[in-house]
């Protein structure tokens, strides 16, 4: 019989063996443009903070006047005392402002894409979900009753046929806005389209659409013309902050409501951050240059980025993957780049895939061309 020490020292020997080994470090002050650490001052390319609004003036502010008003905390769920005037003001404001007739928020993503699926499904209902949908959805797929599926990544026509096969229950169908890794968006029309012919729904996870594509940054849904019957939107990237909301119609968010153990056990999200995230959709709303100044930077990445020994994915987002390959190499550069004063990190299996270990650039509103440029001098050293 195995011991739990003797369990532990074997697993954590086999990330060693396999360069797999993850290991935190201390973020003494972020800006957002750069990072500071107990080692020195990096130009920061690992931030999903894409409109630079985490040190946004009035986001700020609005935090700050929330605290005086409501204290630091929430005191307890939204189903007994932790669901202010804060929490309600902001879900019809991200209602409106998305063109759904409610919004319930969550404390996170994670928690969001779990609560919705545990509550929505049962043993009869099957979940269709691209096969690189976030790490959140296909578990809470996988811990859920209902049958998973997966169809190739960003193919309609994959998930056509899986849709034409029997299915006694309902039929959820899954994907992302803009994928997280890869950085590319999914082709929501043809996969709504699909969806809606068989009757069934669709649900998208916009993390990383939402505040940087379609008009007033309502997201990748808007951007394509679609309204899925469930969309998840997070606060931890272009919004500055952290937290989520599920918008949906007014029975789905009762039912929600009613049956979501996420929204019914969990502490709500501080009122004063709820007022903070209010500050920061006005400042998405009106925040075209932000999002011109991003995009800016994007394509004077990819333009520099070509003469790169790497695969560059082809991404028009914020997320730029350099696929590497092998996991050691790719902690090598990693570890190069900070020690020219540069933070990206490397991204391993298993969060992604086998043989495509990666840097996982990120790009913000906040860095300058200059930054682009001593990011580029410090790839082609490497190379060199």
């Amino acid at each position: 019989m195995m011991n739990w020490s003797a369990y532990f020292s074997r697993q954590l020997s086999q990330l060693r063996d396999s360069s797999l080994w993850r290991q935190r470090q201390v973020n003494q002050k972020s800006n957002g443009r750069f990072l500071y650490t107990t080692e020195g001052k990096y130009l920061n390319f690992s931030s999903n903070d894409y409109l630079g609004l985490s040190t946004n003036s009035a986001v700020i502010s609005a935090w700050q006047q929330g605290a005086e008003q409501y204290g630091v905390g929430s005191g307890g769920s939204g189903h007994i005392i932790g669901y202010t005037t804060a929490h309600q003001v902001l879900e019809q404001q991200l209602a409106d402002w998305l063109g759904y007739s409610k919004a319930l928020l969550f404390i996170s993503g994670y928690s969001a894409n779990q609560g919705v699926i545990a509550a929505l499904m049962t043993k009869q209902d099957r979940i269709i979900a691209d096969r690189l949908s976030h790490a959140s959805l296909i578990e809470a797929a996988m811990h859920s009753p209902a049958q998973l599926q997966r169809f190739l990544h960003n193919q309609p026509e994959s998930l056509k046929d899986l849709l034409a096969k029997p299915c006694v229950g309902k039929t959820l169908v899954v994907t992302e806005g803009v994928f997280s890794m890869d950085g590319d968006r999914a082709p929501l029309s043809d996969i709504y389209q699909q969806t809606n012919a068989a009757g069934n729904w669709l649900m998208v996870d916009d993390a990383h659409g939402i505040g940087v594509c379609g008009e007033q940054g309502r997201g990748s849904c808007w951007q394509q013309k679609v309204k899925p019957e469930i969309l998840i939107v997070t606060f931890g990237k272009a919004f500055g902050l952290s937290g989520a909301a599920v918008l949906c119609d007014e029975q789905t968010a009762e039912y929600l409501i009613q049956s979501s153990r996420h929204l019914i056990y969990s502490t709500s999200m501080p009122p004063a951050q709820a007022q903070a995230i209010s500050e920061a959709v006005r400042q998405i709303q009106a925040g075209d240059e932000l999002r011109q100044q991003l995009q800016q930077n994007i394509d004077y990445f990819r333009q520099q980025a070509q003469k790169l020994p790497f695969t560059l994915i082809d991404s028009e987002m914020a997320i730029q993957p350099l696929i590497i390959g092998d996991n050691e190499l790719s902690l090598s550069l990693s570890q190069y780049l900070q020690q020219k004063g540069i933070w990206v990190k490397a991204i391993r299996p298993p969060t992604v895939p086998s043989g495509s270990a990666r840097l996982r650039i990120t790009l913000t509103a906040s860095h300058t061309q200059q930054d682009i440029d001593r990011l580029m001098e410090a790839l082609y050293e490497f190379r060199c």
